[in-house]
C-alpha cells in the first residue's frame, strides 16, 4: 500500500559541465527567499569545496531545499564531468524527477546523455530546461530538436517525450515559455510552477523506517553522518535502529541527532519523515548503499551499484630527495587512511594495496577524479607520488577487451585535419561530422580509453583553446594493440643543484623547458620535454665559467622563454611508464622512477608490451 506525499518534491538537476546547473540552483534560493535581498552571497553558492569555485565546475553532488507555494523542494545538484558519474548515480536515488538543462547554443552533449540514460532507467519525471537563451549564437529550435532525437535515441517511452519545456536565463534569473519573449521575463515563478505540475512527490511505502544511505558526511561533535532518503515510516531522536548492510546486518544503535536541509543550511528536527531527504548521526559502521532499518524489522532496499571504474593509477610513497620538506603527511600508513577515508563517501573509486607497502592502487573513471582527490590532498599537507594511468581491461572467454570511449567535439573549422590526425594514430574512429554554423564542426569519434590519456592537452593546443571536448565510456571492444601516445623524449637532470640562466638557455635548442631558473633539481628529475623521442641526461645546473680575458663586444642578455606553471592534469596525462610526478603541498615535480643515471640507462621496456 503506498501513497504520494504532496507537500514534497525531491529533483535533481543535470546537465553537460558548464551548461549553468549551480547558476540555476542560485537563481531558484534567491527567489524563494532563501537569502535576505541586502545579503552577500557568492556566485554558485552549491559549489562550496574550494576546487568546485577554482575549476568552476561541480565535482560532489550536495543537496538545498526551498519552500514554494508551501511545497518543500530538495534540489541536488550534481556533477556534470563524467569522471563523477558516480556521484550523478547516488544523487539519482532520492528524487522522483529531474530538471534536463541544455546549453541553447551547445545543445546535449555527452554528460546530458549519460545521466538522461539514467533517469530514464529509474523512469523518473522530466522537465526540459533550455538555457542561456541570450547567447548570441543561442539556436534554441535546433537545439529542441537534438533534444528530441536524443530521446529517440535512448529508446524513451511516450510519456517521456511528451516532456515540459521551459527556456530561461539563469543569470538574469528569469523563465519564459517562448525564447522570442525574453526580455519580458521577470521571475523563475514558470520553471517553479512547472516543477510543482509535473513533477510527482515521493512515493511513500506503508511500513516500518526504511532509509536509504545515499551519501555520508563527518562531524568532529557528532562523528560519522548519513545522508539519504526515508522510503518509508519516520525516525525521531533516541530512535533505536539497525543497519542492513551488503554483507548481514548491524548490530543495534541509536539515532544521536537529526537534521534537515532549510536553504543550503542543515537545521535540527524533531521527526523526518517518509518522502523526506534527513541526516541522521549514530550510526558508525555504514556505508553508501546500506538501508537504516527499524530495530529488529530488517527490510533492505535496493543497494545502489554504480558503474565499474575503468582506469587505475598508483600513489606511491615519495621517496625522492626533496621528501618532507613541504608536507608533514608522508608514510603509507597516513596515507592509507587518508584514502580510506575517501572510500566511505566516494562510491566510484576503489583502491587496494600494491606489491609492495608503499604502493596504493587507485581505480575510478578518469585523470580528472585522481588529480581532483591528488590536489584535494596536497592542500592538506600530503605528500606522495603518481604514477601513469593505465586502462583496465578485461578477459571476456579468452579474448582480452579493452573500454571504449565515445568522444564528442565542437571546434574551429580549420582545426578539423590536425584533431582527426591525432585521434587516427590513437587508434579513434570517426562516426559523424556535423557542420554547427559558420566555421565550427562537431566530430564524433569511438576510440579506446587509452587512446585519451594525454589527449586533452594536445586537443587544447591543436584547437589554440577554442575546442569543446567531452566523452562517455560506451562498452568494451577487443585490445587494438600498441597506441602511440607521447612522442618525445624527456630532458633529466644529471646532478643536484640549482637551475642556472645560462644553463637552460643553452637548452632551449633541445627542448621546451618545463621549470625556472633558480629552481632545485636532483638527479633523475625531468626537466624539460626532448625535441626527439629519447631521454637525455643533462647538467641544468651549469655555470658561464669567467675568465679575466675581457670580450670584444658587451656581454649578451640572456633572455629565457617563459615556462607556463604545471597542472596536475597535464603531468599525470604526460608521463610514460617509467615517470612519476611528485606532489607536495608546494611543488609538482616530474622525475624518473629510478633516480640514478647509470642505473636507468640499463632498463628497457619490451616493445611488444601491452598498456
Amino acid at each position: 500500500m503506498s501513497h504520494t506525499n504532496d507537500k514534497i518534491r525531491n529533483i535533481a538537476i543535470i546537465a553537460h559541465v558548464d551548461h549553468g546547473k549551480t547558476t540555476l540552483v542560485d537563481g531558484l534560493l534567491w527567489q524563494a527567499g532563501t537569502f535576505r535581498q541586502n545579503q552577500q552571497v557568492a556566485e554558485r553558492a552549491m559549489d562550496s569545496l574550494d576546487l568546485e569555485k577554482e575549476r568552476g565546475i561541480t565535482l560532489v553532488a550536495k543537496n538545498g531545499s526551498v519552500v514554494y507555494k508551501g511545497v518543500r523542494v530538495n534540489l541536488v545538484d550534481t556533477p556534470g564531468h563524467a569522471d563523477f558519474g558516480g556521484e550523478v548515480e547516488r544523487g539519482l536515488e532520492m528524487v522522483d524527477g529531474v530538471l534536463l538543462l541544455v546549453d541553447a547554443a551547445e545543445g546535449p552533449l555527452p554528460q546530458t546523455r549519460f545521466v538522461l540514460k539514467h533517469a530514464m532507467e529509474r523512469d523518473l519525471k522530466i522537465v526540459v530546461v533550455m538555457n542561456k537563451i541570450d547567447r548570441p549564437d543561442a539556436r534554441p529550435k535546433e537545439v529542441l530538436d537534438e533534444i528530441y532525437g536524443l530521446f529517440l535515441d535512448l529508446d524513451a517511452k511516450d510519456h517521456q517525450i511528451d516532456f515540459p519545456i521551459i527556456y530561461t536565463n539563469a543569470r538574469k534569473r528569469i523563465a519564459v515559455k517562448d525564447p522570442e519573449d525574453r526580455e519580458n521575463g521577470k521571475d523563475l515563478t514558470l520553471l517553479f510552477d512547472a516543477i510543482l505540475e509535473h513533477i510527482p512527490g515521493p512515493k511513500i511505502e506503508e511500513g516500518p523506517l526504511r532509509m536509504l544511505i545515499t551519501n555520508t558526511n563527518y562531524s568532529d561533535y557528532l562523528g560519522r553522518l548519513a545522508v539519504g532518503k526515508i522510503f518509508s515510516g519516520q525516525v525521531k531522536i533516541g530512535d533505536k535502529v539497525i543497519l542492513c548492510q551488503e554483507n548481514g546486518v548491524s548490530p543495534e544503535t541509536k539515532i544521536t541527532a537529526l537534521f534537515a536541509y532549510e536553504g543550503l543550511k542543515t537545521v535540527p528536527v524533531e521527526v523526518a519523515s517518509a518522502g523526506d531527504i534527513a541526516i541522521v548521526a549514530g550510526i558508525e559502521e555504514l556505508k553508501i548503499g546500506d538501508t537504516v532499518c527499524e530495530a529488529g524489522k530488517p527490510e533492505p532496499l535496493k543497494r545502489i551499484y554504480v558503474e565499474q571504474p575503468t582506469i587505475s593509477i598508483e600513489m606511491l610513497v615519495n621517496g625522492s630527495p626533496t621528501a618532507g620538506r613541504d608536507g608533514n603527511r608522508l608514510t603509507s600508513r597516513v596515507l592509507w587512511d587518508r584514502i580510506e577515508k575517501e572510500l566511505r563517501t566516494n562510491v566510484s573509486l576503489l583502491a587496494e594495496r600494491g606489491q609492495t607497502s608503499d604502493v596504493i592502487i587507485l581505480r575510478g573513471r578518469g585523470e580528472l577524479q585522481f588529480a581532483v582527490l591528488a590536489e584535494q590532498m596536497r592542500r592538506e599537507g600530503y605528500e606522495f607520488m603518481l604514477g601513469r594511468p593505465k586502462v583496465i581491461n578485461r578477459d571476456n572467454n579468452g579474448v582480452l577487451e579493452e573500454p571504449l570511449e565515445h568522444v564528442v567535439m565542437d571546434i574551429p573549422e580549420n582545426c578539423v585535419g590536425a584533431v582527426t590526425e591525432k585521434l587516427g594514430i590513437r587508434k579513434g574512429e570517426m562516426t559523424n561530422l556535423q557542420k554547427m554554423g559558420a566555421d565550427r564542426v562537431r566530430l564524433e569519434f569511438d576510440i579506446p580509453s587509452r587512446g585519451l590519456i594525454g589527449f586533452r592537452a594536445q586537443f587544447l593546443n591543436d584547437t589554440r583553446g577554442l575546442g569543446l571536448m567531452s566523452s562517455y565510456f560506451n562498452g568494451y571492444i577487443p585490445h587494438k594493440g600498441h597506441i602511440i601516445d607521447r612522442i618525445n623524449g624527456a630532458l633529466v637532470a644529471d646532478r643536484p643543484g640549482k637551475t642556472t640562466p645560462y644553463a637552460i638557455f643553452n637548452l632551449e635548442d633541445r627542448g621546451k623547458m618545463l621549470v625556472k631558473e633558480g629552481t632545485e633539481v636532483y638527479e633523475g628529475m625531468i626537466i624539460g620535454e626532448n625535441n626527439r623521442p629519447n631521454d637525455i641526461n643533462v647538467d641544468i645546473t651549469r655555470e658561464k665559467k669567467l675568465t679575466n680575458i675581457r670580450a670584444a663586444g658587451s656581454d649578451e642578455n640572456i633572455i629565457l622563454t617563459p615556462v607556463p606553471p604545471l597542472t596536475l592534469e597535464w603531468c599525470i596525462a604526460w608521463l610514460a611508464d617509467d615517470e612519476v610526478v611528485e606532489v607536495t603541498p608546494n611543488h609538482l615535480r616530474l622525475r624518473k622512477r629510478i633516480l640514478a643515471a647509470n642505473k636507468r640507462s640499463i632498463i628497457r621496456t619490451p616493445k611488444d608490451e601491452k598498456d
